[in-house]
């Protein structure tokens, strides 16, 4: 039985030819969508059905909905016969799309009139963030359901909002909250982006919107002196419809899509100053005062959270003169300056909120702590997010960052989950689930059960969802982006769809298909690289390109096209017992280990640290490396990590880019000062900037490294004496300029990444590294300074 958002039971009338269907189940079309073209809202809102002032435009093309212009909604044309235009056209059931011909344009905005047609929960979500965008980024939930259309029930909301890449659920603190219980607060999330590139070449291929910033913050100057800005104005060009369909906010207005930006994307707002939060008199402990150019306020005010009010020492107004010109001077139009608290607020909720779902009905926090979830089919080992990655080093041996790691730790290398109530729960028949999902003729699996015993009907690999919870799949890394050494990396295998129907691997010949030239590993190279959305290759005479987002494969020749599907190879409990008793192959068969390593002291697993002679020619090298800049100090001892596994990985990773870069890699020394406590995790398991790095994020989010000891020095934690850094072998590659916005290099021709950044591009001083296996922390220095010796 069909049901509407709110629950109720749906019969969809018998259709006949040329009916016009709302994407919306159970919805009129006046009701689909609650706002108006300008943003306003529509009958569905709450607001009034208006007429309009000026002419309706009517679409480029007439077609079905071309007099509602006014209202814009998803819907489908239904042909003779009631079938769907789209998803049958290439005889693959449940794909929807545009027909063999180009469909009818629909209203004025900026993409095509006919849609797919959206799943409730889809609709839902977007719904309620197209109200909270309207409403200032966030509501209370309550709020929320009142201002949902049909107010839908708890069990039809709570899966929608549990989607953490759309939502963040947090409490308001109980001494803020208008009762004695707290609320939850849904505040409006996005990966949406700006484009650090638009206007410095960047050809197009960067997931990123094309614009202004500061049309985007209300105030771009050249607009205001009636020159023409070199930057998009536009939110609905083809490349920013292109991104926002991406995303599913192709139907968001452009205040709408404002709001979204400014409380998501760091690089736009100006970082509160820390300096002017400390200290005594009107500038705090800030050096710079009149000429900081950070945010003189309180950064409690600001998260919410000030308890002295109007007595604070700390500025609560941002209208005031210093704050006011300061925000103006960075093209903030007077009208965000005014909403700026409550998107600081939000900004604050969506960066520290530590992935905490909060349960709709009761007071419980969720324990998980990954932000971060995939819905789609395929394993969320192919996300950046490295906690959806179950960590190979627990799997191993054990893990040295234990309870901090990023990584998930468990017992095998997948993990099958469902959201329940407010958390993640194992599912209890997982390695029955595994071998299911393993079998690419496979949609679903058969029944499942989760650990506390609740029986449910089956789960969708096509959506990863078993009725409206959702399900993921946590694993290891894949197995290309790892020495072939690696135990328990997951090892994907490529499957194409023949014309009876049959998978078939890649790479592999039978009696009625020539082999392809590429194989499983090849193609899952190119996949997790994103260096090109398609790959050409050849099967006998016949020539093919495989499109990685649609994952199709097309004969270029007779345009016929094929399903592909990327599954991981089965792994047993008994296959993980047994390549754990293997181990790591043995010392020896590491490759290229140097010749003045120490080879009674190779472990399998693990590192050893060796002491070096002060008298040797190594010594000295580390020493006057260190003491160019740290003349002052008295170096204790100088030992050298030996760690073959990481080693090997960094030598994989340098021929890799020689491959890349033309033979060219940039290798440094460079410093790295950190705390005692992260010392044999590092020595272990590399540099881990999200445990090792917090102190600077200036330059992007990755592991820092000096090139200068005496940087490096201020990030040595006094918690001990004496002092300890590392001096690490770093592949710094092609490097561009840092931003605080950068999770990883940009692209540096449309295709290919930068390998590292810096603070300056003519001459670097600090590098910043993303990728931990261009690193290996080879030597780790004792040293304190000459009055501290006298003591010892």
């Amino acid at each position: 039985m069909a049901v509407d958002l709110t629950g109720q039971p749906f019969f969809p009338r018998p259709q006949r030819a040329g009916r016009v269907v709302c994407g919306f189940l159970g919805l009129s079309p006046h009701t689909c969508h609650p706002f108006l073209r300008d943003g306003s809202p529509g009958p569905a809102a709450g607001g009034r059905r208006r007429a309009h002032p000026h002419p309706v435009r009517r679409p480029r093309e007439a077609g079905p909905g071309a007099g509602t212009a006014a209202l814009r909604f998803r819907f489908r044309f239904l042909g003779r016969g009631g079938a769907a235009r789209g998803g049958a056209a290439r005889g693959r059931p449940g794909r929807l799309g545009p027909g063999p011909g180009p469909g009818p344009k629909v209203g004025p905005g900026p993409g095509p009139g006919v849609m797919p047609l959206l799943s409730p929960a889809m609709a839902l979500s977007t719904q309620a963030l197209r109200v909270l965008c309207a409403s200032g980024g966030s509501l209370e939930l309550s709020e929320l359901r009142q201002q949902l259309p049909g107010r839908p029930r708890a069990e039809l909301l709570e899966p929608v909002l549990r989607d953490t890449e759309r939502f963040t659920l947090l409490r308001r603190p109980a001494e803020e909250a208008a009762d004695t219980e707290e609320e939850v607060v849904v505040v409006a999330t996005s990966a949406l982006r700006l484009c650090p590139e638009h206007g410095a070449g960047c050809q197009g291929r960067c997931g990123r919107l094309h614009l202004c910033k500061y049309h985007l913050k209300g105030l771009c100057r050249n607009q205001q002196a009636r020159k023409e800005c070199k930057f998009v104005h536009d939110f609905y060009t083809d490349h920013n419809h292109h991104v926002l369909k991406r995303y599913g906010f192709e139907n968001f207005s452009s205040n709408e899509l404002r709001q979204l930006l400014l409380q998501n994307d760091p690089s736009l707002l100006p970082e509160v100053c820390l300096h002017y939060n400390k200290g005594d008199g009107p500038y705090g402990s800030c050096t710079f005062k009149e000429t900081c150019t950070k945010l003189h306020a309180c950064q409690y005010f600001l998260r919410g959270q000030c308890r002295f009010g109007s007595s604070c020492k700390r500025s609560h107004d941002l209208l005031k003169s210093e704050s006011y010109k300061k925000l103006k001077r960075q093209g903030i139009s007077p009208d965000i300056i005014q909403k700026l608290p409550s998107i600081y607020r939000n900004m604050y909720a969506i960066q520290n909120n530590n992935g905490s779902v909060y349960d709709i009905e009761d007071n419980k926090s969720s324990p998980c702590k990954e932000r971060k979830h995939s819905s789609s089919q395929e394993s969320s080992s192919t996300n950046n997010d490295e906690s959806e990655q179950i960590c190979l080093y627990h799997l191993y041996k054990s893990c040295g960052f234990k309870d901090k790691c990023t990584r998930t730790h468990f017992h095998l290398p997948y993990r099958w989950q469902v959201f329940e109530g407010n958390t993640w729960k194992d599912f209890k028949n997982m390695e029955e689930i595994e071998k299911e999902y393993c079998d690419p003729k496979n949609i679903r699996s058969s029944n499942v059960v989760t650990e506390s015993g609740y029986g449910l009907s089956c789960i969708s690999f096509l959506n990863m969802y078993c009725g409206f919870g959702k399900v993921r799949r946590l694993s290891t890394a894949s197995s290309v982006t790892r020495p072939p050494h690696f135990i328990l990396t997951t090892e994907w295998i490529w499957y194409w769809k023949d014309e009876y129907g049959v998978w078939k691997e890649y790479g592999k010949k039978d009696d009625d298909h020539a082999a392809a030239t590429v194989n499983s590993d090849d193609l899952e190279k190119a996949y997790i690289a994103k260096s090109t959305p398609k790959l050409h290759f050849k099967a006998g005479k016949h020539e093919y390109e495989l499109n990685f987002g649609a994952m199709i494969q097309k004969n270029l020749r007779y345009t016929t096209e094929r399903e592909v599907c990327r599954r991981p190879k089965f792994v047993s409990q008994t296959d993980v017992e047994k390549a754990r008793a293997r181990g790591c192959k043995r010392t020896e068969e590491f490759k290229g280990i140097p010749a003045h390593w120490d080879k009674s002291a190779l472990p399998d697993l693990g590192f050893k640290l060796i002491d070096l002679d002060s008298s040797s020619d190594e010594y000295k090298k580390v020493k006057a490396d260190f003491q160019r800049t740290m003349p002052k100090t008295v170096i204790k001892r100088i030992r050298r990590v030996q760690n073959p596994s990481l080693w090997e990985l960094y030598q994989w990773q340098k021929e890799k880019m020689q491959k890349s870069n033309g033979g060219k890699t940039d290798e440094r020394f460079l410093f790295h000062g950190t705390s005692k406590k992260h010392i044999d995790a590092i020595c272990q398991q590399n540099f881990d900037w999200r445990i090792c790095g917090l102190h600077g994020t200036v330059y992007g989010k990755g592991s820092y490294f000096a090139r200068d000891a005496s940087y490096s020095d201020n990030y040595c934690r006094e918690d001990s004496s004496p002092k300890t850094m590392f001096l690490a072998r770093v592949l710094v590659g092609e490097f561009t300029l840092g931003n605080s916005s950068y999770v990883i290099p940009p692209l540096k021709d449309g295709q290919n990444f930068y390998d590292s950044c810096v603070n300056n591009f003519s001459n670097p001083s600090i590098f910043v590294i993303f990728e931990k296996q261009q690193i290996y922390p080879e030597y780790l220095i004792e040293y304190v300074d000459q009055i501290s010796a006298r003591l010892w």
